[in-house]
């Protein structure tokens, strides 16, 4: 009876002892005043709309990411959102009453973060869903933030790779 107690304990603290020694990858640091370059840019059909500047706060649990673009109207519209790490679904008014719900999840290395959204435009009464994905990873030693954004709608699919520079 001693030696299997024994056995047991020693089954489970080894393992105890070795993955405490684990580090789970570190994760990409997004963070910061990120500017548009047009032309490393592959922005398609959207390049009218296509944010101009992102702001991105990252902490260990969660992310703030604010974009200004383009408007339909022409003039700069600003959007903010905060989403956790748990693929907890965050609901945000766009503009007017159109509404966007969104989450977010990290990769399996900690260097790319995907975000899956459902944008629900309405313009006027005329309501259009756009279900998309966003994926942020960086390149050029941090310096470079990529933007690859698929999405589809009654529009099509369409696809937009933006090219951020600090």
């Amino acid at each position: 009876m001693i030696s299997i107690s024994k056995k047991l304990i020693g089954f489970l603290i080894v393992p105890a002892i070795f993955f405490s020694f684990t580090k789970l990858p570190d994760r990409a640091d997004f963070s910061g005043e990120w500017k548009l370059n047009e032309g490393k840019s592959d922005l398609g059909q959207m390049a009218n709309y296509e944010p101009r500047t992102i702001k991105i706060i990252q902490t260990a649990d969660s992310i703030s990411i604010t974009k200004t673009a383009p408007g339909f109207t022409g003039e700069d519209v600003t959007t903010s959102e905060t989403l956790t790490y748990d693929g907890k679904e965050t609901k945000t008014t766009v503009f007017g009453t159109s509404t966007k719900t969104s989450s977010s999840k990290w990769s399996d290395d900690g260097q790319t973060l995907t975000i899956t959204y459902d944008l629900m435009l309405d313009f006027n009464g005329q309501q259009t869903d756009i279900k998309g994905t966003e994926t942020f990873t960086l390149a050029d030693g941090g310096k470079t933030l990529v933007s690859q954004n698929n999405s589809t709608s009654s529009f099509g699919d369409i696809q937009a790779k933006g090219i951020y520079e600090k």
